[in-house]
C-alpha cells in the first residue's frame, strides 16, 4: 500500500471546512422558529462556501455573482419562501449525487472505482474482488441516495403544516408531522449517510479481509486530495 502525502495547503478549503459547520445549525434554527433570518443566513453561507475558491480570487465575476445570488435570496426571504428553498438543499443533494454515482454504471469506471484508484492506485482493482465489489457498491450507494431524494421529496411536500402542498391549499394524501419532516430534511438524512459510510468501510474490511486496507483517515484524505481527478473520471489515475 503506498504512503498518503500531506494535504495541501488549500486555504479555500481551509476557510471552507471553517464556516461549513455553521450551516446545518442554522438551517436546523430556522426549521425549529420559522423565522426568515435562519433560512437566509444558511442559504447566504452556502452559497459563499460554493464560490469561496472563485471568490478569493479577488476578480469582479465571481463578486457580481456571488452578490446577485444574496440579492436574490434576500428578495426570497422578503416574500417568505427562503424556508420553502432552503428544504430544497438536501433533495438536491441526494438527487444530484445518486445521478453521479448512477450516471457511471453503464460505464468501465464505476464511481467507487474511481476512488479506489484516486486512493490505491490502479493496481488495487486487478486485485481479487475489488472491481466487482466497486460496481456493486456504486449500486448501492446509488439506490441509497435515490431512495433518500424521494423520501425527503415526500417530506418536503407532505409536512403537516409548512409542506408545499399546505402552503398552496392542497389537501396532503400523506400528513407527515411538522417536525419529523424538518428533523429528516435537515439532520436525519446527513446522520444516515454518515452511518452507512462507516458501516460499508467496516463491511469492506470484513468481505475483502484478504487484503490491506487504509485507515479511514488516510482515505478521507486521498479522496479530499484527489477530488478533481474523481470529478473528470479518467484522470483518477494517480502516481
Amino acid at each position: 500500500m503506498r504512503s498518503v502525502s500531506p494535504l495541501p495547503d488549500s486555504p479555500p478549503r481551509r476557510y471552507a471546512l471553517l464556516l461549513l459547520p455553521a450551516y446545518p445549525l442554522l438551517a436546523i434554527a430556522g426549521a425549529v422558529t420559522h423565522r426568515q433570518v435562519f433560512a437566509l443566513l444558511a442559504l447566504a453561507l452556502l452559497a459563499t462556501v460554493v464560490m469561496l475558491p472563485r471568490l478569493l480570487t479577488r476578480r469582479v465575476a465571481p463578486w457580481s455573482v456571488w452578490l446577485g445570488v444574496l440579492a436574490a435570496l434576500l428578495l426570497l426571504s422578503l416574500y417568505g419562501f427562503a424556508g420553502l428553498l432552503l428544504e430544497t438543499v438536501p433533495i438536491l443533494i441526494n438527487a444530484l449525487l445518486a445521478c453521479w454515482f448512477g450516471r457511471t454504471l453503464g460505464t468501465a469506471e464505476p464511481l467507487v472505482a474511481r476512488f479506489i484508484v484516486a486512493i490505491e492506485g490502479a493496481d488495487r482493482l486487478q486485485q481479487p474482488g475489488v472491481a466487482d465489489y466497486a460496481r456493486q457498491l456504486t449500486w448501492f450507494w446509488t439506490l441509497l441516495l435515490g431512495a433518500q431524494a424521494l423520501l425527503l421529496s415526500v417530506l418536503w411536500l407532505c409536512g403537516e403544516h409548512s409542506g408545499l402542498l399546505t402552503r398552496f391549499g392542497i389537501a396532503s394524501p400523506l400528513q407527515v408531522p411538522e417536525r419529523w419532516a424538518a428533523a429528516w430534511l435537515h439532520l436525519g438524512c446527513y446522520v444516515l449517510l454518515a452511518a452507512a459510510f462507516l458501516l460499508e468501510y467496516g463491511y469492506r474490511r470484513w468481505r475483502l479481509r484478504h487484503l490491506s486496507h487504509p485507515g479511514l483517515h488516510d482515505m478521507l484524505l486521498q479522496l479530499a486530495m484527489h477530488w478533481p481527478q474523481l470529478l473528470r473520471g479518467k484522470g483518477a489515475v494517480v502516481s
